[in-house]
């Protein structure tokens, strides 16, 4: 049975809400139009995926665009709390708009649950009793490409990643974890798409390798141009510059390239494999790490409806803090400062058939936490 979507926002391309006028409202303000649209795209897909598998008619779900701009997320935020009187915000794909409405939203007495951005400051010293974040601390996905680049023997790895809340936790976390030197270090502009003068440095740099996180279409435009550039050293990333509808509009340039994620469409639980052919069946297209994180942000949402009421706040946040539900990654649990405890894979970009994608070729980090549960107070 297809979604149905029964609310369409006239202000802003979004879809809108689903499920009855009673119960749980949700207020889900993501990326749906410009260059970052496919990721917010996909994590509403996978959260309005789990919410009509679950049969549930006590979920309201409002769906807006934030157009990759702060002031817009705080704005739809502001109206979500005060006007649509929401109970749980959820959706937001980048970390700047992140810490735009997060305190402000928790400060308020709402739960916000991330299915994506996880700043550094919202595990430390930031953390809020109703903020979670079901997809990992943005550090852990780079700690692993570290971790992976010692095991590949690279000893002198040029890094960049673009200058934003979430590129600053990638290269810290890369780094946290590297053991060789660094060629060179480079925060790009947000949004970037011509990196011939990067692409030249690292030319003549010295380095055995390169670390890159830049997600989106920041991604495809590094790829294509580091692939015409000629240079010959060894890519490693994270997902986000390897995820499923990245590789479609990269093509043979991703081949063989390393990369870490919690996800992919190849861990082996029954819960993972059920959500891979229904969303393909719903939506015609593969799924990617960012719907797997709407995936699991929804079924979160739904065990905690399961046994406690979102306005008695202490139950509810207990059993949001069980995690009492079937994740596709598999075992998944919070950290006391309300962040994942997950495997971190090492997956290799590969070719099935004319599709592009990815498949787990080593486990990275088992059980892996973050730096910042000591920073948290709560």
């Amino acid at each position: 049975m297809k979604l149905k979507t029964i609310l369409m926002a006239a202000s802003v391309a979004a879809l809108a809400h689903t499920a009855q006028a009673e119960g749980v409202k949700v207020g889900m303000i993501t990326t749906l139009s410009g260059g970052g649209a496919g990721l917010g795209i996909d994590v509403r897909d996978g959260f309005m995926l789990a919410i009509a598998q679950s049969g549930s008619t006590d979920i309201e779900v409002v769906i807006e665009d934030d157009q990759r701009k702060p002031d817009v997320a705080v704005q739809l935020a502001d109206r979500m709390i005060q006007s649509d009187k929401v109970d749980i915000l959820t959706g937001i794909i980048w970390s700047n708009l992140a810490m735009a409405v997060v305190p402000s939203a928790t400060a308020q007495g709402k739960f916000y649950l991330s299915p994506n951005a996880g700043p550094s400051p919202l595990a430390g010293a930031g953390c809020h009793p109703n903020y979670f974040n079901v997809a990992w601390q943005n550090d852990n996905l780079h700690e692993a490409a570290g971790a992976y680049s010692n095991d590949a023997g690279y000893s002198n790895t040029f890094i960049l990643a673009p200058n934003y809340p979430a590129g600053q936790d990638a290269l810290t976390g890369f780094k946290r974890f590297f053991e060789g030197a660094l060629a060179g270090e480079i925060y790009t502009k947000l949004g970037q798409t011509d990196y011939a003068a990067e692409i030249a440095q690292i030319r003549a740099s010295g380095a055995d390798s390169v670390f890159f996180f830049l997600p989106g279409g920041m991604g495809i435009s590094f790829l294509k141009q580091y692939a015409d550039s000629g240079v010959d050293l060894p890519l490693v990333g994270p997902a986000f510059s390897f995820d499923q509808g990245i590789l479609q509009a990269v093509g043979d340039a991703a081949l063989g390239v390393m990369n870490t994620s919690q996800w992919n469409k190849d861990i082996d639980n029954a819960a993972n494999a059920a959500f891979v052919t229904s969303f393909q069946a719903e939506y015609g297209r593969l799924p990617s790490l960012y719907a797997s994180q709407g995936f699991d942000t929804a079924n979160l949402l739904l065990s905690a409806m399961a046994v406690a009421d979102v306005n008695d706040a202490d139950a509810f946040r207990a059993a949001l803090e069980a995690a009492n539900f079937d994740s596709v990654r598999g075992d998944f649990a919070f950290a006391s400062n309300h962040h994942p405890i997950q495997d971190i894979y090492v997956r290799e970009v590969i070719k099935e058939g004319d599709v592009y994608t990815n498949r787990i070729v080593a486990t990275g980090l088992t059980d892996h936490s973050n730096a910042y549960v000591a920073e948290c107070s709560m």
